[in-house]
């Protein structure tokens, strides 16, 4: 997932990415968009949390049930 930050040739806000050591900036047009990238990280975020409790669950359960 990339990240938005400031681009240092333009100053405006910009999606950066990392390529084969190789930085990329792509200009981010929209303040809509950015409210809505930032809407996405917080869901994704909140889905890999809720996952990672459902591995650890499912890890005790088979723990509790093999002994």
């Amino acid at each position: 997932m990339s990240d938005v930050k400031i681009c240092p040739t333009c100053g405006a806000k910009a999606k950066f990415t990392i390529k084969e050591r190789l930085e990329t900036f792509t200009a981010v047009q929209d303040e809509d968009a950015f409210k809505k990238i930032g809407q996405l990280k917080k869901a994704m975020q909140k889905f890999k949390d809720k996952a990672d409790a459902f591995e650890k669950e499912i890890a005790e359960l088979k723990l509790n049930r093999t002994t």
